[in-house]
């Protein structure tokens, strides 16, 4: 599938998505937030909790898609968006492409492990079943912002930036 154009609703999707990238660093985990939308709302929020959890898997975009899932009550998220802080990797993008999610929107790129176009492009891949529109890059640098600052902290004796 191709890109996606933005939409007047991105920034402030991510916004809530950048709010619980937030609480994710308030307890440990690096900062990474996602917010799913179906219709127009939000119907589900998460973040990071792979420390808080002691489990690997437990990635803000995964978080946010088994809440959607149970609140929607099925495991196909056909139509939803998924609004993420940063590129997801290739769990997460195989995550997306078997929930049938229509479009995901995310901030900042990860050239080390992004899954959605800087490394690999599985949401894209035409062998796959399901392809995801993309939107890349919105608020891209707020959501980089506060990755930056939660490892510039943790290289520091002290903790502090």
């Amino acid at each position: 599938m191709p890109f996606s154009p933005v939409q007047p609703e991105d920034e402030g999707f991510m916004a809530l998505a950048l709010d619980e990238a937030r609480r994710a660093a308030g307890h440990g985990d690096v900062p990474i937030g996602a917010v799913v939308v179906s219709a127009g709302e939000v119907i589900a929020r998460a973040c990071n909790e792979r420390q808080r959890r002691r489990d690997p898997t437990a990635h803000a975009e995964i978080l946010g898609l088994q809440a959607a899932a149970g609140t929607l009550g099925t495991r196909h998220l056909t139509g939803a968006t998924v609004y993420v802080t940063l590129e997801p990797c290739p769990m997460c993008a195989g995550a997306l492409v078997l929930a049938r999610v229509a479009r995901l929107v995310f901030g900042a790129q990860d050239p080390r492990a992004g899954a959605a176009l800087s490394l690999y492009n599985i949401v894209a891949d035409r062998r796959l079943n399901h392809r995801v529109a993309v939107t890349p890059d919105v608020l891209a640098e707020p959501c980089a912002d506060l990755l930056r600052a939660f490892f510039a902290a943790r290289r520091q004796p002290d903790g502090r930036p």
